[in-house]
């Protein structure tokens, strides 16, 4: 077959031990946004990393000959199911792994504690001890959410010697229940009473812009809020705003609501309080050969006629 895996913007795919199962197949790696679909009118299989790629029934009109969609992790919003099946595009996806991001989140959590990004860039420029920072051990981890990361990072909390703090769904706070966790009693009491927030969420239709204005405003003037998840979750204007206003007293962010930035900002990143990294909670080798592994052995098995997870 025909691939383009889409949007590596490493070109890490080429460097994965993976990445021998496709020596059957004519592939092409493209490390830049695809600006014009038409150019990928050749190929019979996309290969996504994660969002970065939008399928919508225009682009796909601009591909006559694709055949295959395989999404690396979950399939998401940004895949149009239901123009690919009337199109009869088979999509599948494939399975990931928490702790790449689990440890992401942990480590800017980490960085916003103790001023770590600004204490470096003053060093940077011959200056010394700008900020105080504050220890995690006896505060308070929020969870929005309790997923597969949200529980890693539960652990990591008890070796900081912090409380957690659950909320979510009924299903979510039935299992924060079971492993003996504290659960708030609203989302609003979760935002009020934590010392450290963490988003950990997925984005769908249900949850797109459920973390409000008036969420963030009622947090500690010294709390810390953590999203990496998904910008969406957030509403438009709402992180920037409380911000400015004073709550919650830091955030750091790895995901941003126009990625990627390339060539420009967001306007968050211009506020001395925000901490980022551009969306890296996955991108690590182990977390790559995991999700590229399943993406490659779909298409062998989908190029063979055998069966494949298929979700559309």
């Amino acid at each position: 077959m025909k691939i383009a895996i889409l949007d590596d913007y490493q070109r890490a795919a080429p460097s994965l031990d993976c990445y021998a199962r496709l020596a059957a197949h004519e592939v092409e790696v493209l490390s830049e946004p695809v600006r014009d679909p038409a150019q990928l009118a050749q190929f019979e299989a996309l290969v996504l990393i994660r969002e970065r790629t939008r399928v919508t029934p225009a682009f796909l009109d601009a591909l006559p000959r694709l055949k295959l969609i395989v999404q690396t992790a979950k399939v998401g919003p940004h895949v149009d199911l239901a123009a690919c099946r009337a199109r009869g595009i088979t999509v599948c996806d494939s399975t990931g792994s928490p702790e790449s991001t689990a440890e992401l989140t942990w480590a800017l959590i980490l960085a916003a504690a103790r001023n770590l990004p600004q204490e470096y860039e003053r060093l940077k420029q011959g200056l010394w001890q700008g900020s105080v920072g504050v220890t995690l051990a006896g505060r308070r981890l929020g969870l929005l959410g309790f997923g597969r990361i949200a529980q890693r990072l539960v652990r990591y909390a008890a070796a900081f010697e912090m409380d957690v703090l659950v909320w979510g769904r009924e299903t979510t706070l039935s299992r924060a229940r079971e492993a003996r966790l504290a659960v708030a009693p609203s989302m609003d009491a979760l935002f009020r009473e934590s010392d450290v927030l963490s988003v950990q969420l997925r984005l769908s239709e249900d949850t797109r812009g459920i973390v409000r204005y008036e969420h963030l405003a009622a947090m500690k003037r010294d709390a810390i809020f953590v999203n990496v998840s998904r910008a969406e979750l957030v509403a438009p204007g709402a992180l920037e705003r409380a911000l400015r206003e004073g709550r919650p007293g830091k955030v750091a962010l790895d995901v941003f609501e126009n990625e990627p930035l390339l060539g420009r900002s967001d306007p968050l990143l211009a506020l001395p309080n925000v901490i980022g990294t551009p969306h890296i909670g996955f991108v690590e080798r182990g977390s790559f050969e995991r999700y590229f592994g399943d993406a490659f052995d779909a298409i062998n098995a989908f190029a063979a006629g055998k069966p494949v997870r298929v979700v559309a």
